[in-house]
């Protein structure tokens, strides 16, 4: 209730909100109004969304209760870490819910590319080759793998092989070009779920699962790395259960719900994540060791919370489809396209107007929201990156962010919101800002 009132009244909603974005956050009408047809056009979808993510956080639910999760779980370890039984146990959740032999959940996994690292120089040796079926892999990975040389131990000094299968112009993905390329020495097919830094439509697990089968006919025995980063819990099932090897993501992405601080998981094969845990630890250690210190109910409690987060996080993307479609920009994907990961990619083919949204972004955020970000040097990247981040979590990619190469064409990736709110109001307040610059005419 407001004011004594009961707010059952669909135009005394609206009324109420709209009211609120021009008051304290001095949205304009023109604005508000194509907020109001793209939200209207998403309602249908938004349901899809919220069936999935039911189905998932029953799932997630189902696996806790399964492994018998107490608060004594919750208590961290120190130094080695040896007997955590709580690290033990969100492994074993993490095993249940992704349907893999076994997993690695630690916060000494920094990143996502840090955890897809571990896969990686845990499971190819000198000789091996790795082979990208999904073209050039995220930008962070090309030093790992050796693509741009840096003389710190990438795959390549060590004697390991690389090749790429580029995506058809169409932005699928090229069968004829990987049967010509997978040969005797092929160790590994790296499959890349999201987008990222690309306008490519993301991999639903229907794509994943084609690709995984057309490549086990042709070599059975070859491992399969799917990058997850992005992914988790956008359909019902996961890569594993399409046929994967190995899966790697980021716990400040989706899978950590927010709230984990830091760190990155693996799953799979037993004996492909026992050799990603050797390269984290050491040889003959293994998953044994690794002090959780103070993380493990944030990493359970985020978990449980992921299924939701992500649902929000869609919800928002797709939202922002519709409103900046409807402001005249190219997005990808669509507003009724299906969806592989979180990030909403929007064109906007100068620097100018892509730097103004990215800022506009930050201004909407719940934390930062007088920081104006600016393109800089980023580490593992080949030109200036701008990153509009305002979140609780350094770098979180599931709270509300978006960043960019600053090169042609110029594309804004938007993804993350841990409430649904707080991307609206972040789009629109981007749109907003970029009127006032001139750049939008409304």
């Amino acid at each position: 209730m407001i004011d004594g009132k009961k707010i059952n009244d669909e135009n005394l909603h609206k009324k109420i909100s709209t009211d609120l974005y021009k008051r304290d956050f001095n949205i304009d009408s023109d604005i508000l109004k194509i907020a109001e047809e793209a939200e209207e056009e998403c309602r249908d979808i938004f349901r899809e969304v919220e069936v999935v993510r039911e189905y998932n956080q029953l799932k997630v639910i189902k696996a806790m209760q399964d492994n018998n999760l107490s608060d004594s779980h919750f208590a961290g370890s120190t130094g080695y870490g040896y007997g955590d039984t709580g690290r033990e146990i969100l492994e074993n959740i993490y095993s249940q819910i992704f349907k893999a032999e076994d997993a690695l959940v630690r916060q000494q996994i920094v990143s996502g590319t840090h955890a897809l690292t571990l896969c990686l120089f845990g499971n190819l040796r000198p000789g091996d080759e790795l082979l990208s079926v999904t073209g050039k892999p995220y930008d962070t990975l090309e030093e790992v793998i050796g693509i741009r040389e840096n003389n710190e131990g990438c795959l390549k000094e060590f004697g390991i092989g690389y090749k790429q299968v580029d995506l058809l112009s169409d932005g699928n993905v090229d069968f004829e070009g990987i049967k010509k390329a997978v040969n005797n020495k092929t160790k590994m097919v790296l499959i890349q779920r999201s987008r990222g830094y690309d306008w490519r439509k993301a991999l639903r697990i229907s794509d994943i699962k084609e690709i995984i089968s057309f490549v086990k006919n042709i070599k059975n025995d070859v491992i399969v790395l799917v990058d997850n980063c992005y992914g988790e819990f956008l359909e019902i099932q996961e890569p594993i259960e399409v046929g994967a090897d190995l899966i790697a993501g980021s716990l400040i992405k989706n899978p950590g719900g927010g709230l984990a601080p830091t760190g990155g998981y693996v799953a799979g094969k037993k004996s492909f994540v026992n050799n990603a845990a050797c390269r984290l630890t050491s040889p003959g250690i293994g998953k044994e060791v690794g002090p959780t210190l103070n993380v493990n109910r944030m990493f359970f409690q985020g978990l449980l919370f992921a299924p939701h987060v992500v649902a929000e996080s869609l919800k928002g993307a797709i939202f922002t489809a519709a409103i900046m479609k409807k402001a005249g920009f190219e997005v990808s994907p669509d507003v009724n396209e299906p969806r592989g990961d979180i990030i909403q990619a929007i064109k906007f083919n100068n620097p100018e107007s892509l730097i103004l949204f990215c800022q506009g972004i930050q201004k909407g955020s719940p934390v930062d929201a007088f920081v104006t970000p600016e393109p800089w040097d980023m580490p593992g990247y080949d030109s200036k990156v701008i990153m509009a981040a305002g979140g609780f979590i350094q770098g979180a990619s599931i709270e509300l962010s978006a960043d960019a190469p600053i090169k042609s064409p110029y594309i804004a990736y938007m993804q993350g919101g841990l409430v649904y709110e707080t991307v609206k109001l972040g789009v629109i307040k981007a749109l907003q800002f970029m009127k006032e610059k001139r750049i939008l005419l409304l």
